[in-house]
């Protein structure tokens, strides 16, 4: 009984996200330097391929906050329904990355000093930028800049359609309600559930199953669903699992009033061999605010993006077109 009710109360917190148009939540990788160094030597890398201190340290820190609204409830939603979504990476120093798509525009701005302490490759200095480098210099300086979304994926040769020229496969309404049918019924079947009382209105309710097998469940029920989506997205087989530790992982999502509010996954037992002491994810549920368009966000010129600064083809001023060769000289590559 304990375990239908708590799973019962785990479906109901789920249903009133699904009721909301906005939500808003971050994810936060639960480890620590040390963990991240383990798990990095327990893989094995080459000479001169370990992870960077800095990237072990930027990822203990690195926070991902995410905020989609939507002119329908989220379970009704489809992509053209969405108004607004916002995506930002931050760690204990600032703000590394952010984005928002607005309407047909996408804004983006980035900490590339901060960023460039991760990169063996040095960026220019935008002050010895030429003036042909137009908003790729606001790009560097950390400041917003926006461009129209479908031109984008036009200019890099998505275009919304695959080659056949029909519309990109996606997964309706429909099909994702036989989606998340499946999904429930196959965690109903593995997932152990307990549930326990707090004070003000909150519990938890702890989720527990064998790992492999969880996943291995999962992608079979999910893989006749998703048959039709483009190419480069197939999901991993039983095969490639056969391997994945099983060990049992423990989900703990607290509720408030009903609702959910925090999810906490330890994930170090999967590490096996690894000496890992720490090393979780932790998702928060925050309030939803309306993701807004950032004023003052320069226009980026595609056809400098991808001509000049991805090696295409050469503008039609001839040497006013930026290439990869021209940042390479004097210490400036990309």
């Amino acid at each position: 009984m304990e375990q239908l009710s708590a799973g019962r109360k785990l479906n109901q917190a789920f249903d009133k996200l699904g009721a909301k148009n906005t939500l808003s939540f971050e994810v936060d990788l639960n480890t620590d330097v040390a963990s991240l160094k383990a798990l990095d030597a327990a893989s094995d890398p080459e000479p001169g391929e370990e992870i960077p201190d800095e990237v072990a340290e930027l990822l203990s820190g690195a926070k991902i906050a995410v905020t989609v609204q939507s002119k329908k409830p989220l379970e009704k939603s489809g992509e053209k329904d969405l108004v607004g979504t916002a995506v930002k990476v931050s760690t204990p120093d600032g703000d590394l990355v952010e984005y928002r798509v607005i309407g047909d525009y996408t804004y983006i701005r980035a900490d590339m000093d901060a960023l460039g302490k991760t990169m063996p490759i040095p960026l220019p200095n935008p002050d010895d930028l030429p003036p042909e480098a137009g908003a790729m210099k606001d790009v560097i300086e950390g400041k917003w800049v926006k461009f129209n979304t479908k031109e984008m994926d036009r200019a890099a040769g998505g275009g919304g359609e695959e080659a056949g020229g029909g519309p990109a496969a996606s997964l309706d309404a429909k099909t994702q309600k036989k989606l998340v049918k499946a999904l429930r019924e196959v965690i109903a079947r593995k997932v152990e559930f307990k549930t326990t009382g707090g004070e003000d209105g909150t519990e938890h309710v702890t989720a527990t199953a064998p790992f492999r097998t969880l996943i291995t469940e999962l992608l079979g029920e999910i893989r006749p669903v998703v048959k039709d989506l483009p190419p480069g997205m197939e999901l991993p087989t039983d095969k490639d699992l056969k391997d994945a530790p099983n060990a049992k992982v423990t989900a703990d999502f607290t509720l408030k009033n009903g609702e959910l509010a925090q999810v906490d996954v330890d994930l170090a037992k999967l590490a096996e061999n690894a000496d890992v002491k720490k090393f979780g994810l932790t998702l928060r549920m925050r309030e939803g605010a309306r993701p807004t368009a950032p004023a003052g966000a320069t226009t980026l010129d595609l056809d400098e993006l991808m001509n000049g600064f991805l090696g295409g083809p050469a503008m039609a001023d001839g040497d006013a077109g930026l290439g990869m060769s021209d940042l390479a000289d004097e210490d400036t590559a990309l």
